[in-house]
């Protein structure tokens, strides 16, 4: 990277003294009594250029609605208020919940009224409050990254752009095309929603503590048009989980148990213009979903 390129972000970070830098971080989770936990995934960003890297990354605009899971200690979320409308942050952790809307006075009081907090498991979250989200940017914790994404990407439809930081090898295999050998459940499932793309890399020097793996972004851009077909997600998302439960066995194979049968399941591909040979890390959405279209139908047993 040249100096010039690199010039902006090093300018940015004397703007402003609200958002958190590692003494901070420390500090507060001293205060709160908080250590982060591998249980919980929690890895807390400490570098303020990063923060504001994500949010440029993610193209958050003034007008967006943006919601966060996991927002932590409020590193990000201090940078997303800064660049959005409004921020809703969703975080599970009893005392991180209750030190966040203070960290947000205290550091933006300017903004404290474009932020609201929902204290629950971004599982079980069915509705948020305010506008609807316009936009999901989140530092995820790793052990759920992907059943988070695909929930919130399910239950509000209305949000347009995400951008999701997870570890390395899951940005990987979330943004993977057909072909490629990390292609599988979550790639297929992802770009149902969406046209993902990799946006960029996060070094491990950047949380407190550090991580032992790499972290990646992820760009989700929602699709202008669903996918068209006749099926159901569920549907379409029920073949997709069976092809690549065997995934090193032929599509006709791997299909049989869903179809009833390998006949079954090779008229299915047969009818969706799928080679019963393939496997199912070659196939797109789209040929997904004409397969669910074709399932045989229930043989019922004669009286």
């Amino acid at each position: 990277m040249s100096t010039a390129e690199q010039q902006p972000e090093s300018t940015e970070s004397t703007t402003s003294d609200a958002l958190l830098g590692p003494a901070d971080i420390r500090e507060l989770a001293a205060a709160l009594g908080v250590r982060p936990t591998k249980q919980k995934g929690q890895n807390f960003v400490i570098d303020a250029n990063t923060v504001r890297r994500i949010v440029r990354t993610a193209e958050v605009r003034p007008d967006d609605v943006v919601v966060e899971v996991g927002p932590g200690l409020g590193s990000l979320t201090l940078a997303l208020l800064e660049a959005a409308d409004r921020v809703t942050a969703v975080e599970i952790d009893d005392i991180l919940a209750a030190a966040l809307p203070a960290t947000i006075e205290a550091r933006m009081p300017q903004r404290k009224d474009r932020f609201a907090l929902v204290h629950s498991d971004a599982m079980l979250v069915t509705e948020l409050p305010g506008p609807a989200p316009t936009a999901l940017v989140a530092n995820l914790p790793y052990n759920v990254a992907v059943p988070v994404l695909l929930t919130m990407l399910d239950r509000f439809p209305s949000i347009e752009r995400t951008l999701v930081m997870v570890q390395a090898e899951v940005a990987d295999r979330l943004a993977a095309e057909p072909g490629n050998k990390v292609y599988g459940v979550p790639s297929v499932k992802a770009n149902w929603y969406a046209h993902v793309k990799r946006a960029g890399s996060i070094g491990r020097k950047v949380f407190w503590p550090a991580p032992n793996v790499d972290s990646g972004l992820v760009s989700l851009v929602r699709r202008a048009e669903p996918i068209k077909t006749s099926a159901s997600k569920a549907e379409v998302f029920a073949v997709v989980d069976a092809a690549f439960a065997q995934r090193r066995k032929t599509l006709r194979a791997a299909l049989a148990g869903w179809a009833g049968s390998a006949a079954g399941a090779e008229a299915a591909l047969v009818a969706a213009g799928v080679s019963p040979q393939a496997r199912g890390e070659s196939l797109t959405v789209e040929e997904f979903a004409a397969i669910a279209e074709h399932k045989p139908a229930v043989q019922r047993p004669a009286l």
